[in-house]
């Protein structure tokens, strides 16, 4: 349940990349109504290396926040009892940010908390940590209890929703079936109107080159894609396509569109990436909670070093903030999204 007089929860990251100097520097600027859920000792040497006019004050429960200017609030939510070694993989830190994520989320189904941001995490240090997880994603639609979620990537330019995610192509082939070409395009749908956009257009990228070209380059837009298209339209939803995937998002940047479905993961990222990671924003539809997060990595080469840019994690914070505000009233009126 979804409560706007609850803070939003930030997860730490990594503590070996660069989640910990990201979230420090983001919050030394706006703190707000927020909860960090990780180490009370790696945001504290955080602090000190960056020379950042904060404290920490650890806390049990988001209940006991108190926002006081100055003062991050951090639940110790991981077993890290000594700092990690930064810049590499450690299986300390994947667990570590396992576990954050892990308490982010119940605080999150509990009510505590409104929603989530969550700084980068390593797949490579989870899975050295036995954690077998390819990404947050999956992390959040597990534990989080959601039948069936899809990312959505955002910036100043492109709104886009993945039909399938962090798989193999040739699996994503096999998964891009009617069932999920019909999820994605609903939650494109809702995600768009979560946007403020009240009658979001819905373009559908094809999965081969030129969409197929009528059968020439492969079926699957005949059989599958198109017939999804159709039954999203009988429902009340603008949706369109297929649409080759070389040209969707030229069209959907010059405004034809506002939000794009991808086919699969690189189809969908490459065009948001391409401009720069500093406004890319992930946002995973289908939770019950808000979930946002940078679109960029944990940065292991440049850990440490102060030079990490928050531009993206600040981005994902305001749209969390915005999410939650339009969930409170859009929950009220028809439902969750």
């Amino acid at each position: 349940m979804t409560n706007m007089s609850s803070p939003l929860a930030i997860t730490m990251g990594d503590a070996s990349g660069i989640g910990p100097e990201i979230v420090v520097k983001t919050l030394a600027k706006d703190s707000g109504q927020t909860v960090i859920f990780g180490s009370a000792l790696v945001m504290s040497e955080a602090i000190l290396l960056f020379d950042l006019d904060l404290e920490v004050r650890t806390i049990a429960s988001p209940v006991e926040a108190r926002f006081e200017p100055g003062c991050i609030e951090v639940i110790d939510a991981t077993r890290i009892s000594e700092l990690p070694p930064v810049g590499t993989v450690n299986t300390i830190s994947g667990q570590a940010s396992f576990d954050a994520i892990v308490a982010a989320i119940a605080a999150a189904k509990s009510g505590q908390v409104s929603g989530i941001v969550t700084a980068p995490i390593n797949k490579e240090a989870m899975g050295s940590a036995g954690i077998r997880y390819p990404g947050h994603t999956e992390i959040l639609a597990d534990y989080g209890g959601a039948e069936r979620v899809a990312m959505m990537l955002v910036n100043d330019d492109i709104c886009t929703v993945l039909v399938t995610i962090h798989t193999s192509l040739r699996k994503a082939i096999e998964e891009a079936d009617y069932d999920a070409q019909m999820s994605a395009i609903r939650l494109a749908h809702e995600g768009g109107r979560a946007l403020g956009i009240p009658a979001p257009r819905v373009a559908v990228a094809g999965l081969n080159p030129h969409a197929g070209e009528g059968g020439l380059f492969g079926d699957e837009e005949i059989k599958i894609i198109r017939p999804a298209i159709e039954a999203a339209r009988a429902s009340g939803i603008d949706a369109s396509g297929p649409w080759p995937g070389d040209t969707v998002y030229m069209q959907a940047r010059k405004g034809r569109f506002d939000v794009v479905v991808a086919q699969y993961h690189d189809q969908g990222l490459i065009p948001v990436k391409y401009p720069g990671l500093e406004k890319g924003v992930n946002i995973t539809l289908g939770l019950p909670f808000v979930r946002t997060s940078p679109d960029h990595g944990t940065a292991f080469d440049i850990a440490g070093k102060g030079i990490a840019d928050p531009a993206s994690l600040e981005t994902a914070l305001a749209y969390a903030r915005r999410l939650v505000a339009a969930r409170i009233g859009y929950n009220e009126l028809e439902g969750t999204i």
